[in-house]
């Protein structure tokens, strides 16, 4: 057993961290407690459906809007998402819905009206690109974080949100108040605990340990929902493997590419990075990956260029 350094982050006084201990094979060697309540932060969209008009719209936000420096015109967006098959009437609910949701605000620039990244999106746009564009996975003997939580009934609204936006970032759950995920998620999860303003309730624990192994395997099947995450990978793989292998245009590569994005950006949230030696053989992870990488290739600079007309327009 490795010995405990504890750490504090400055913030309110967290619940008391429990001494060394194992969960599984999993050696704790590091504690983190205090942290700072932030702002309640913008969050990605992980619950309009993959397709609908206000997910392509989050996709066209993330891809497109800082490039175009932040801001654009009501008539492009319009323009855009009418490009991806979306009706006017539909385009203009979701932008509402997107504005409703803290990503946009409406801002008029010389006379024209327009929409502009609200104050706190661009940093959630940026961790997206992290985990969309640049999966990563753990190694073998990488370290652990683990998140330990005991939350007053009187909060429950705010536990549940604590436990819902773990989820959303690829943690795992060992028991109620005891959750798990690579330690190079630790920042997000430090974000997810600030913006909930959950700082004293919450110790955030450096662990190394669970060997690969059936017995290791066995508790990573237990912690995470695997089959779920194995068929969200299959899904894009059996949805994505007609996209044409070149471009036919800026138009048709702008279609392709935000639709591969849209369907694509929830993956790597869900899917933690774990250790390959931890996973199933047929863990369709890796194929998955490459397909968006090659998606991406072949049509991101056309697509890009469409968006460059329609601005000009």
């Amino acid at each position: 057993m490795s010995a405990v350094e504890q750490r504090g982050c400055g913030g309110a006084d967290p619940a008391p961290a429990p001494s060394a201990f194992s969960i599984g094979a999993v050696d704790v060697v590091h504690a983190t407690t205090g942290f700072t309540d932030v702002l309640p932060r913008v969050t990605d969209d992980m619950v309009s459906r993959p397709g609908s008009a206000v997910s392509l719209l989050r996709t066209v936000v993330g891809l497109y809007l800082r490039e175009a420096g932040g801001w654009m015109p009501t008539d492009a967006f319009l323009a855009l998402l009418g490009a991806l098959g979306v009706l006017v009437p539909q385009a203009r609910t979701a932008l509402s819905r997107v504005k409703q949701r803290g990503l946009l605000e409406a801002e008029v620039h010389d006379g024209v009206a327009g929409l502009a990244l609200a104050p706190g999106a661009a940093a959630m746009l940026a961790r997206g690109d992290r985990r969309i564009h640049e999966p990563r996975a753990m190694a073998a003997d990488g370290e652990w974080c683990l998140i330990v939580f005991s939350i007053p009934e009187s909060m429950r609204d705010a536990r549940h949100q604590l436990r819902k936006q773990l989820k959303w970032i690829g943690c795992g759950t060992v028991e109620s108040g005891v959750w798990i995920c690579p330690d190079f998620l630790r920042g997000e999860v430090e974000d997810v605990i600030g913006g909930l303003g959950l700082s004293g309730h919450v110790v955030l624990f450096t662990a190394r340990g669970l060997p690969a192994g059936p017995v290791a395997a066995g508790q990573v099947g237990q912690w995470w929902d695997l089959e779920g995450i194995a068929k969200l990978h299959r899904e894009f793989i059996d949805g994505q493997s007609g996209v044409p292998e070149r471009s036919a245009g800026p138009a048709e590569s702008f279609a392709a590419y935000v639709e591969c994005i849209d369907a694509w950006r929830v993956i790597p949230y869900l899917d933690p990075g774990l250790p390959p030696e931890l996973l199933p053989e047929d863990w369709p992870g890796p194929g998955c990956i490459a397909l968006f990488r090659r998606i991406r290739e072949v049509h991101a600079g056309p697509a890009w260029e469409f968006v460059r007309r329609v601005l000009a327009a």
